[in-house]
């Protein structure tokens, strides 16, 4: 009996994150619920990552109905799994079990039966309680542990001298960090937490060929559990990486379907299958069903060709019905046996030769050179043009690997990713403007310092931490500090609470200021339905631009964003450091601190007002 390959499908979630900065709308997913009931994947990734956030931020749409809407037309026939980042959940702050408890049961009443938990640091101590919950109440704890390199030595190499070198003594390099070991350490521990699964989460595609053929063989014989593999395609291993991981047995594998497939997302079915094919190994899905599935996502993807990163299609092609040219065929075999023979440079060359045939994306070498997730990237593309900053992207992926090595070497996955990121891009605004490296730091850029998210795998260094945060001490987070939010009572709807359900209170928890937004909304749209009069629509207050002129010093936005909170207001006395005003900014909420001490004459902004680089915000008399 041929082995069987068990797959995961991601183009739901992972794969729309990856390549459409999570813009799929629900009806487009309803078209294809049909055809992925008769697919028989072993597991559909549904849920978690940007989903929460993205659905109510720009489609308008409910997390919890699209979870169980896929839970009711699915009926069973396959695993429905989302992404958690274990005590961070799908927020940004680390919540206490309590959160955690409400989140999971509500998760798996709605649906869900697997839990893939991460920690973005492999802190495994922010995931322990996680994994516990989940298995307890039914569902199936995945521990991911996120794969990631030692960052590229930028240190000169120290001069040995003469009889350094007459002696044979030779430089000492940096200890590697992120060793064949350190991830089977990590593994063993998810499995002794409780996992069912062990997931090698390579969300920036950064694990080559010889890595996985080290790697796999020694995963497979420290757990007794199943191994997953995630890999994505970006900076060109994927594919590759994808076949060394069957031919060295792993028993899950992540893919997206052909026009949701490579580029920064994950490797597509199709080619998978017809590698697969020739190992003589049996891919478990119906592929009839999956080209069903693949000819409604060709119109679905033109439907997001705003949001589309890649804009090149694949061209069409049915593994089932289409023969291959005798030379692109051959291909197949060359990176096949080129992996048996662990000969990476002539598998990689082969599999972007069949990657070329079939107009897939390249390889992103801005993305390998910054060694960040596909998503992380194409969520950076996305916030940077509505931000209207484009000419800083370049100079800020570039820095991605110094900011990440100042925060202790943090593995690139949300929510490290999405603040790494986004202090990189503050950080190319400051060098833009003169400013030193850090003048403008996110409230989740210092909390990450702190030591709040958890441990890093390298210790960060103490007068660093006092840089960023005053205090050259580690403060881990106290989870009894947790406040849960305030369930406002809204008079303007006949005085109904925002939220009306543990469901919904739960986003308040997880995403407050979305989730406030999209309630509001939710709450106006019930009120209109019941027959009342229509209210206006509701608009941010805008100040207009001064008309007295500015004589006193100012404070101006550092980067585009919008107003969450005013802190102070005219004729207040503020010292240095004094908080003046929170702004949010690619996701991340930065606090407008004092340079000054003096009195405040005017304040240019209100709340929800949306500003932009360099916009006035406070004058000082």
């Amino acid at each position: 009996m041929n082995r069987k390959l068990k797959v995961r499908d991601l183009t739901m979630r992972d794969g729309q994150q990856s390549l459409f900065a999570t813009r799929m709308k629900q009806e487009s997913i309803d078209k294809l619920l049909p055809y992925y009931k008769n697919a028989g994947f072993y597991a559909m990734e549904v849920w978690g990552g940007a989903v929460p956030d993205s659905v109510m931020r720009y489609l308008g749409e409910c997390p919890w109905n699209r979870l169980k809407t896929i839970s009711d037309k699915m009926e069973g026939k396959s695993l429905l799994t989302a992404l958690s980042r274990g005590r961070n959940l799908f927020g940004y702050v680390p919540y206490p079990n309590s959160v955690l408890e409400g989140f999971y049961k509500e998760s798996i009443k709605n649906g869900l039966n697997v839990m893939r938990i991460f920690d973005a640091l492999n802190d495994l101590d922010n995931v322990k309680d996680s994994v516990k919950l989940i298995n307890e109440m039914g569902g199936i704890a995945d521990g991911a542990v996120c794969y990631t390199v030692d960052p590229k030595d930028e240190t000169p190499t120290e001069k040995i001298g003469f009889f350094g070198k007459l002696l044979g003594k030779k430089p000492q390099e940096p200890k590697k960090i992120f060793t064949d070991d350190y991830f089977i350490e990590k593994a063993k521990g998810y499995e002794n937490l409780g996992a069912k699964i062990i997931t090698i989460k390579d969300m920036a595609g950064l694990i080559n060929p010889a890595r996985v053929a080290s790697l796999m063989p020694k995963l497979k014989s420290a757990v007794s559990v199943p191994i997953d593999f995630h890999t994505h395609c970006t900076p060109g291993y994927g594919l590759a990486s994808a076949l060394m991981a069957i031919i060295h047995g792993v028993d899950i594998l992540d893919t997206n379907i052909w026009y949701f497939g490579g580029g920064s997302a994950a490797p597509s079915i199709e080619l998978v299958y017809l590698f697969a094919k020739k190992l003589g190994v049996e891919v478990d899905v119906n592929m009839e069903a999956v080209g069903k599935i693949r000819n409604e996502l060709k119109e679905i993807r033109k439907d997001l060709k705003d949001f589309d990163l890649g804009k090149s299609f694949p061209i069409d092609f049915d593994p089932l019905t289409d023969t291959l040219p005798a030379n692109i065929d051959n291909l197949f075999d060359v990176a096949i046996n080129a992996a048996k023979s662990n000969q990476e440079q002539a598998l990689l060359d082969a599999c972007h030769s069949i990657e070329d045939y079939f107009n897939f994306p390249k390889p992103n070498q801005i993305v390998k050179n910054a060694e960040v997730p596909g998503g992380m990237y194409s969520n950076m593309v996305a916030q940077l043009k509505a931000l209207g900053s484009e000419d800083v992207l370049e100079e800020a992926m570039a820095l991605i690997p110094k900011v990440r090595r100042d925060a202790g070497l943090v593995p690139l996955v949300t929510p490290t990713s999405q603040i790494v990121g986004s202090q990189a891009v503050s950080v190319a605004i400051d060098r833009k403007k003169g400013n030193p490296d850090y003048t403008n730091v996110s409230n989740q850029f210092i909390s990450l310092i702190k030591g709040e998210y958890g441990r890093t795998p390298v210790a960060i260094a103490p007068e660093f931490r006092e840089k960023i945060t005053g205090d050259a001490m580690e403060h881990p987070y106290d989870v009894s500090t947790y406040k849960e939010p305030e369930n406002v009572t809204l008079p303007e709807f006949d005085n109904v609470k925002l939220a009306q359900t543990k469901e919904e209170f739960l986003l308040l928890e997880l995403l407050p200021s979305v989730a406030t937004g999209f309630l509001k909304k939710r709450r106006e749209a019930e009120y209109v339905a019941s027959g009342k009069s229509k209210v206006e629509e509701s608009k941010p207050e805008v100040k207009e631009e001064p008309k007295a002129e500015v004589t006193g010093a100012t404070i101006k936005a550092p980067m585009g964003g919008k107003i969450v909170e005013i802190d102070v207001k005219p004729g207040d006395t503020v010292k240095v450091g004094t908080k003046l005003l929170v702004y949010e900014a690619m996701k991340m909420e930065n606090d407008i601190l004092s340079d000054k001490a003096g009195v405040i004459k005017r304040i240019f902004v209100v709340a929800d007002q949306v500003v932009g680089t360099n916009d006035l915000l406070v004058e000082f008399e």
